[in-house]
């Protein structure tokens, strides 16, 4: 298995009665987005979120985040949480405030 699946279920509990959410395995791993629009994955070793430009700054003071590198460098917009960070519910609910926020304020796909 690429990603775990504990992950995967605590983020399917996170994002839980929220409307338009759908699964997609992408990247090796599992995303989940919302009316199309990703808002988060899990993959080997944590999760990625797409937070928005204006929460950057934030996102990356959060213990256990930084740069999302799957591609070889930097993605704007986007970071990558550790297993510590994922497993931490405060650093995850923060991150996916962020994440669900962003794919709100996007037209649906």
């Amino acid at each position: 298995m690429a990603y775990d699946e504990g992950l995967a279920q605590l983020i399917r509990e996170d994002l839980e009665g929220l409307p338009g959410i759908t699964e997609k395995k992408m990247f090796g791993g599992l995303c989940f987005l919302m009316h199309g629009n990703m808002v988060c994955g899990v993959l080997k070793g944590g999760a990625i979120f797409r937070i928005g430009k204006a929460n950057d700054a934030a996102a990356r003071a959060l213990p256990g985040v930084g740069d999302m590198t799957f591609t070889g460098k930097p993605m704007a917009s986007m970071v990558q949480a550790d297993a510590e960070a994922t497993d931490d519910d405060a650093t995850r609910a923060a991150l996916m405030a962020m994440s669900v926020a962003t794919a709100r304020a996007l037209p649906p796909k």
